[in-house]
């Protein structure tokens, strides 16, 4: 798992009118798999091509669990787990899911250094 710059990857998104926000969707999902040991809703090509195929509810869908799935993380470390996969899944529906991709990528390059 690597570090992202979140501000990068949210300009380049913009920059190639959401072109990198499909490689964004797929190492976010690529990590989370490995950070999870699966339990976040699939790998990056499949996420990719579920959320693609159905015109983007399966992403929302995907958004949750991995909110959900680091909750569940936080928890297990000690931490104050929120309610990261209803504020994910609630950007995600009214068309933010870049803050979303922002906040899980936020969060998965706390977990980079381990």
């Amino acid at each position: 798992m690597e570090r992202r710059s979140v501000g990068l990857c949210i300009v380049l998104s913009l920059v190639t009118c959401g072109l990198y926000t499909l490689y964004w969707l797929y190492s976010l999902a690529e990590d989370m798999d490995r950070l999870t040991g699966g339990h976040s809703g699939g790998s990056g090509g499949m996420v990719l091509l579920l959320t693609i195929v159905t015109c983007g509810l399966y992403g929302w869908y995907w958004l949750y669990r991995c909110g959900d799935a680091l909750d569940q993380l936080r928890y297990s470390q000690g931490e104050r787990a929120g309610y990261l996969g209803i504020l994910y899944l609630l950007l995600g529906v009214f068309s933010l899911g870049i803050i979303s991709y922002a906040l899980m990528q936020a969060e998965l390059n706390s977990y980079a250094d381990y």
